[in-house]
């Protein structure tokens, strides 16, 4: 039986995870049979589990129920999210085991609201960890300064984490810092490393939105027809050279005297993760941020659309380490059009940790109105 194109990334060396879940989708059968085309993961956020609940009657019965036992709108909240995972983890159990551990994951967001404290996201991602009870899970804490530290206590107590919202290579490196610490501290406890399990959520498709609006605005303004052209070229390559530059940088760590003490006893590097891979100009490609993305090993978490796009027509061939002196070029270029990749990536966080907090506000609100209705 011929490959998938999703199996033959796999065999390229990147795992494809779906950006999304719901109820329909594990209870009609459809994440099974992505799962058997060659899906290997899922991640989610409080975005994805406010358009699952929002939009029909999935979740309406059970909403019910659980507001009829006196559950509150946050307990109905943890309670259906965390049965979500849950049964979207058991299904994903047999490519944990098949893969040893790298692949078959689900990963679930720690309460947003406590992004800026580093205790009490401590005391969440413990109380989800027991609560969840599966070995095939992932608690998602940002990439700030708050989360780094809660960061490597939970991979300290035996925890997996997907760090998510990285933008720039410095919250890169501030991410595989707090990884290496954190392991290194359970390794110290005598933890099983090998039976640990971490990600670094790079969220691509962002900056180019935002730095193609920038590069719009400064043509729209510009008289000389080579500045133009120049600034034109640029579209498009900011969020691939960003990403180029922060695998190169995943390459030279993990090839490093620090991993390899941590490698020696059983552990696994911590693969860097792309999220945000959905095309958003309907004037680059529907794959863009897959194809321009392969490499070994990362993982590609893919909105469903792009995924059906790539299983129609991808190509599974290595791109990410191709020309990153190129890319080092266009970060350059754009910076002598005083467009700062770094100012950009630190504006890009804040506004991902409020958007999560809105959606979490959000998915609150949708819950509490049907528990009503």
């Amino acid at each position: 039986m011929a490959k998938t194109k999703i199996e033959e990334l796999s065999e390229a060396g990147q795992s494809v995870w779906m950006d999304s879940i719901s109820r329909s989708m594990i209870e009609s059968g459809k994440l099974q049979e992505m799962i058997d085309m060659g899906l290997r993961g899922m991640t989610s956020n409080p975005t994805i589990f406010d358009k699952a609940i929002s939009s029909g009657n999935d979740y309406n019965e059970k909403v019910k129920q659980l507001n009829k036992l006196g559950k509150s709108t946050f307990e109905i909240y943890d309670d259906l999210t965390v049965r979500d995972i849950q049964d979207a983890a058991d299904l994903f159990k047999p490519v944990y085991e098949k893969t040893c551990g790298l692949d078959g994951y689900v990963s679930l967001e720690i309460n947003p609201k406590l992004a800026s404290d580093t205790r009490e996201t401590i005391k969440e991602g413990k109380r989800l960890h027991a609560k969840v009870n599966r070995p095939n899970v992932l608690f998602k804490v940002p990439s700030t300064d708050e989360g780094f530290e809660a960061i490597e206590e939970l991979l300290s107590e035996g925890i997996n984490v997907n760090i998510t919202l990285i933008f720039s290579r410095d919250q890169y490196i501030r991410t595989t810092q707090a990884f290496l610490k954190g392991m290194k501290r359970l390794l110290d406890k005598g933890g099983n490393l090998s039976r640990m399990a971490s990600v670094a959520s790079v969220f691509v498709s962002r900056i180019d939105t935002a730095i193609d609006r920038l590069i719009d605005e400064k043509i729209s303004n510009e008289q000389d027809a080579g500045t133009k052209d120049k600034l034109k070229s640029l579209r498009g390559k900011a969020a691939v050279a960003n990403s180029k530059l922060i695998f190169q940088k995943f390459q030279e760590i993990f090839s490093g005297n620090d991993f390899q003490l941590l490698k020696d006893k059983g552990a696994r590097v911590q693969r860097v993760l792309w999220g945000s891979t959905g095309t958003k100009d309907p004037g680059y490609s529907d794959i863009k941020y897959v194809e321009e993305l392969i490499g070994n090993p990362t993982v590609n978490t893919v909105p469903q659309q792009t995924y059906d796009a790539f299983a129609d027509h991808g190509s599974a061939k290595e791109t990410l380490t191709q020309n990153v002196q190129e890319a080092g070029a266009v970060i350059e270029a754009l910076k002598g059009f005083d467009i700062d990749i770094n100012d950009i990536c630190a504006k890009l966080l804040a506004e991902g940790v409020v958007s999560f907090e809105r959606s979490f506000d959000s998915l609150l609100k949708t819950i509490e109105t049907k528990a009503k209705g």
